[in-house]
């Protein structure tokens, strides 16, 4: 029965995430780049700016939200994910999947952005949004909004969080010989105080790990590099020739080994970064910022990150190693140990034990940090919440013991559903978004060093659909609130999170 429904699933998932998902999520990011005039090349000095500056405020930060999306992006996808392209789809599968980024990008900008746009106040003093809320006032669609809310509950609170889990386990078994049932036992431990205090807890641990954990490992890259570096030109130029067909194939076949360059590049680097796949946005809108399109361009900077900066160190280290070998069979973590071996020693073996568990447990508290803001939009009753949380850690611990094959299909599927219907979510809005850029543009030309947002900067009909006590009804009425109290126009902004 099992293995009937498996192949079941895994028929549905191959048809939903395969070509027509591609297609997807790479025409609209090609959408979105030309219609925002190439945003994540002319914003992008802008957008890292906004990350370093960006401090403590009143609620969650924005780098604390920042943070909170690159620890779900972040994952075992970056390390096994990677040396899999490789070995399916050759050297060129990077190339495709820096494209995939690149595009990706926009769409992930357009998405977060309207997540801020269309955020609602919470209960503790925060603010929570997403694909299911902005489905719901911006296209006025509650059953719409209802169903992407289940489908992300399952996929990212209990299917994903349980791969996460497993590939601790096997990582942390490999590497110290530590029994599954006492690592899961361990998770559930390290993982309950963080999520019972709920996603402003996620976002305050975020902010630190995951800086530590990027640090750590792109150090052991940049070593790498450096220590190879008359190797990278050519290196660099294998990557071009085989994404393009320009190096002989295995087996003779070029226009096959292209085509699995792209699939596998594509595929890689969208289910890395998940651009356009409604899952960042969730994060995206608790922060409390002065403009939506602050935290727009922060999250598309965190798509560089993850798959221009993470997923190529790991790709680098690889293909300097020596070990990639055209035409072997798929392997992914192993593949990865064998060429810090290389470079590091035997001790590498642990270091990737260590890394695996950091990607993982950080994705771990991301996923759940997703569910709960669409827990949230499906029920406001605190004890739901608490049983919420109490099956989520359970997935964990069946996660780190059992098998998963048909929980990766499950999975696959509901990412793939996450897309199509976000896709579509965003594309209908997509013109709030751009009214928001705009205004941001304008303010920046005309010389406000730190942008402010007020409802009046949006279409009429959609200014009486926000919540009146997120954004004001314009600039000077924040202008004004500011000056009687003695506070910026930021932290007037800010207040309405309390």
């Amino acid at each position: 029965m099992e293995s009937w429904l498996n192949s079941v699933v895994d028929a549905i998932g191959g048809v939903l995430s395969g070509y027509p998902l591609v297609i997807a999520l790479l025409g609209a990011g090609l959408y979105f780049t030309l219609r925002f005039g190439g945003i994540q090349i002319r914003a992008f000095a802008h957008s890292v700016n906004l990350l370093r500056t960006s401090g403590s405020t009143t609620g969650i930060s924005p780098f604390q939200a920042f943070a909170t999306g690159l620890a779900s992006r972040v994952g075992t996808g970056n390390i096994a994910g990677v040396a899999v392209a490789l070995t399916i789809g050759g050297p060129g599968a990077i190339f495709w999947m820096w494209m995939t980024a690149l595009l990706g990008m926009a769409s992930a900008f357009v998405e977060s952005t309207l997540a801020q746009i269309f955020k609602i106040p919470h209960r503790d003093n925060t603010f929570r949004g997403g694909p299911a809320y902005y489905i719901q006032l911006g296209l006025g669609s509650r059953k719409f909004a209802i169903a992407f809310a289940v489908v992300l509950l399952y996929t990212f609170g209990f299917a994903l969080n349980s791969v996460q889990a497993n590939s601790i386990a096997q990582a942390l078994e490999a590497s110290f010989g530590w029994e599954p049932q006492w690592i899961g036992i361990s998770l559930v431990l390290l993982t309950a105080p963080i999520i019972y205090g709920g996603v402003r807890r996620v976002a305050r641990f975020a902010q630190w790990i995951v800086p530590v954990m990027a640090i750590a490992y792109l150090s052991l890259a940049a070593y790498v590099c450096i220590v190879n570096i008359e190797h990278i030109p050519g290196m660099i130029a294998m990557i071009w020739r085989h994404a393009f067909g320009l190096e002989p194939a295995a087996g003779g076949i070029v226009g096959y080994a292209v085509g699995q360059a792209v699939l596998m590049g594509v595929k890689r680097g969208l289910f890395s970064n998940e651009a356009g796949m409604g899952s960042a946005p969730n994060a995206a809108a608790v922060a409390t910022t002065k403009h939506p399109v602050q935290q727009g361009l922060m999250q598309m900077l965190g798509v560089f990150f993850d798959t221009i900066v993470v997923c190529s160190a790991t790709a680098f280290m690889i293909l300097l190693s020596g070990q990639f070998i055209p035409g072997a069979a798929p392997e992914g973590t192993v593949l990865t140990q064998r060429a810090l071996g290389v470079h590091f020693g035997d001790w590498a073996v642990i270091f990737t034990g260590i890394t695996v568990f950091f990607l993982a447990y950080s994705s771990v508290l991301g996923n759940y940090a997703y569910a709960e803001v669409n827990m949230d939009f499906l029920t406001q009753r605190p004890w739901f919440l608490n049983i919420f949380r109490a099956f989520v850690l359970l997935a964990v611990m069946l996660g780190s013991v059992a098998s998963l094959p048909l929980v990766w299909s499950f999975a696959d599927v509901g990412t793939a559903l996450m897309a199509f219907i976000n896709l579509v979510a965003i594309g209908l809005l997509m013109r709030y978004a751009l009214a928001a850029w705009r205004d941001y543009q304008t303010q920046r030309e005309a010389g406000v060093a730190e942008p402010v947002f007020a409802r009046d900067a949006l279409p009429p009909e959609l200014r009486e659909t926000l919540p009146a006590n997120v954004w004001p009804e314009t600039r000077e009425s924040t202008a004004v609130e500011g000056k009687a109290t003695g506070r910026t126009d930021g932290d007037a902004v800010a207040s309405n999170a309390v």
